[in-house]
């Protein structure tokens, strides 16, 4: 029962992450297609949204975890990392290189500190002597 409820936690984290990142990938299309802006000087600002939109998840998932937050963010940060590598992999036949490895270590990390916070801010479980 526990699994299926950490698991279930996770499903809600990484929905809230896909939701955010494909907001912000809207948004910032919009802004590269109608300004002169280019892809370059957004870049930095996809990465930030990207570590928030990970602790966001994270956070998501601790709090209907109920404990266990930071394995419920760890979760949640696993199953997006193997979403993106399946996608990467199957549909542009590339591998992750350092720098993305080294940048989902840190989404994993981001999730995990959501994850911690969430349970703990949205009233996790407690103990009754």
């Amino acid at each position: 029962m526990a699994q299926r409820q950490l698991f279930s936690s996770a499903l809600y984290g990484i929905l809230a992450i896909l939701i955010l990142v494909l907001a912000a990938s809207f948004g910032v299309s919009t802004t590269l297609r109608f300004s002169s802006m280019d892809e370059s000087s957004v870049a930095w600002f996809l990465i930030l949204f990207s570590f928030i939109a990970m602790f966001i998840g994270g956070f998501i998932s601790g709090g209907k975890a109920k404990r266990k937050g930071w394995l419920a963010g760890a979760v949640t940060a696993i199953l997006y990392t193997l979403i993106i590598f399946l996608v990467q992999f199957l549909g542009y036949n590339q591998m992750f290189d350092l720098q993305q490895v080294m940048m989902h270590a840190g989404f994993t990390g981001a999730a995990v500190l959501g994850g911690i916070l969430g349970v703990n801010l949205t009233g996790g479980e407690t103990r009754e002597s």
